[in-house]
């Protein structure tokens, strides 16, 4: 019986150890995040997507908690270059989904509360790692609240599920870019998710 029990105790060890081993191991041996194929994307975020959630959702955040039941606007993430050259993902909420997913380049008009959670992720250049990088968000307000970013509310999520603390105009100088869009950057086109 002694015998039996340790070798179950000997087994589930052995069962988490490798697991935790496997969860550590989102390398590759490129160091350029451009460099990386589609196959290699998806294997990354295949081997870190659940650390992700879990990771954004640890401090109950109601969009952390909720982003990953909503539409999913590409097919797999994508380098695209802001966010500091992260694979990226965005997620938008029941409300968003439809306008968003129109990829319009102009008279955009995204309805109030839509929310769109954009899960980033990096390549260490000098490990070749993934690691987990913040969720951004941002959030259609009621027209006229915030007028310095058109309405959009900006936020984010560290991958300790920690609130990230940033001004508003620190997003909003770069989203200014897209204003015919509604101050929206989308998917790169070949990753977009066809309507």
């Amino acid at each position: 019986m002694t015998f039996l029990r340790n070798s179950t105790l000997a087994a589930a060890t052995l069962a988490l150890f490798a697991t935790s081993a496997t969860a550590e191991d989102c390398t590759t041996d490129k160091t350029d995040p451009f460099d990386l194929d589609e196959t290699e994307i998806v294997a990354l975020y295949d081997c870190i997507k659940d650390k992700m959630a879990e990771g954004y959702a640890k401090q109950g955040d109601e969009v952390a908690v909720a982003f990953r039941g909503w539409t999913v606007t590409s097919t797999r993430p994508a380098v695209a270059g802001p966010h500091g050259e992260r694979l990226l993902q965005t997620f938008a909420n029941d409300i968003a989904a439809e306008e968003y997913l129109k990829f319009a380049e102009e008279g955009v008009d995204m309805p109030v509360g839509s929310v769109l959670a954009k899960e980033s992720a990096k390549l260490n250049k000098k490990k070749g790692k993934v690691v987990v990088g913040p969720l951004f968000i941002m959030t259609k307000m009621e027209a006229g609240s915030i007028p310095e970013t058109a309405d959009w509310l900006y936020g984010g999520i560290l991958p300790n599920g920690k609130p990230m603390k940033f001004k508003q105009k620190f997003c909003h100088d770069c989203h200014a870019g897209w204003e015919e869009q509604d101050f929206l950057a989308y998917p790169l086109e070949e990753v977009r998710v066809s309507n």
